[in-house]
């Protein structure tokens, strides 16, 4: 008992009345940081192997969709039900704003809670090290040290979140930016004689170099329209998937074209002539917005001087006078 009192005066003299607590967490935060590495590189155990493999022989599923079926990260998957919301509507809206953000893949979800799970420990053990080993831990108080310790838990633990606005906002501004051309293209193309399924195709395949973002959307339309999968739901998924008003109310301008038997080519000219306006005045918006943003920044540059060279002078005068009359 002397022993484990030594080594809790020698903490608590040292790291406060704190002492033992901020060890016990520092080995405890060090044990999942040393297991992490080994779960993830554990082997499989022969049992569910080998009842995998039976299955999977049961089945008899063709090769494509073998590999289609296959190509989850079996690491991330031991850790499904902890790197996943159970709800299922709190799964599918995370897995929304991914694919909103360019992330389309199996694993977007987990490896979304990952890097969040990840970067709050890694800012835990850099607030740890910022108080006790770069800095003496007496300078701070038990509230001071709490707090640089979680914040750059709880930063790191948002920092995916804010990643993935920011994409979203930037991904949607693109496709906004790209649909007016897709359109021209996409009308001279029904024009020239192609079905709406060849001209998707064409535009996504020239609309890569210019804009990215765009042509994968309507490379994803052609291929379940390949696929089979029926034209509206396609549509439609796609003006889910992008998120853009614009896109929603092409999908609806072809929806009525189809459902009422008038001409798409027809429909897509009078649109696309109403993206091009729309694109003007987005733009005319934005130059009027500039002089009311550049008004503060003006103001900040120019007025301190100006009282500067105005005010001084005089101010300099008042106090040499006042120093004579003294």
């Amino acid at each position: 008992m002397e022993f484990l009192e030594n080594i809790n005066g020698m903490l608590t003299g040292s790291l406060g009345e704190f002492g033992p607590a901020i060890v016990l967490g520092g080995l405890g935060l060090f044990m999942i940081l040393l297991m992490i590495p080994l779960l993830l590189n554990q082997r499989e155990d022969p049992l569910k192997k080998f009842k995998r493999d039976q299955t999977t022989k049961s089945q008899a599923k063709p090769k494509k969709e073998r590999l289609r079926q296959g190509n989850r990260n079996e690491q991330l998957q031991k850790f499904a039900s902890f790197l996943e919301p159970q709800n299922e509507e709190e799964l599918s809206a995370m897995q929304l704003t991914l694919r909103q953000a360019g992330y389309g893949s199996r694993d977007a979800v987990r490896f979304f809670h990952f890097a969040q799970f990840a970067l709050a420990i890694i800012g835990l053990v850099a607030g740890l090290v910022y108080v006790f080993v770069m800095n003496d831990a007496d300078l701070f108080d038990t509230q001071q040290r709490l707090i640089r310790i979680i914040a750059p838990g709880g930063v790191g633990y948002m920092l995916p979140k804010y990643w993935v606005t920011r994409r979203v906002e930037a991904r949607k501004e693109a496709i906004t930016a790209g649909f007016p051309d897709s359109l021209d293209m996409m009308l001279v193309c029904v024009e020239a004689g192609q079905s709406l399924d060849q001209s998707i195709v064409r535009v996504a395949k020239e609309l890569h170099a210019s804009y990215p973002e765009l042509a994968e959307e309507f490379e994803i339309v052609a291929y379940e329209m390949k696929a089979g999968k029926d034209k509206t739901m396609v549509l439609k998924d796609m003006g889910v998937r992008c998120g853009v008003p614009d896109i929603s109310s092409f999908v609806t301008v072809l929806v009525q074209s189809a459902t009422f038997g008038t001409s798409i080519a027809e429909a897509l000219r009078v649109y696309a002539g109403e993206m091009r306006d729309k694109r003007v005045m987005r733009a005319e918006e934005a130059a009027n917005k500039l002089p009311t943003k550049m008004t503060l920044a003006t103001m900040g540059l120019t007025v301190p001087p100006l009282l500067i060279i105005l005010v001084g002078p005089s101010a300099m005068g008042i106090s040499e006078f006042g120093n004579m009359s003294n």
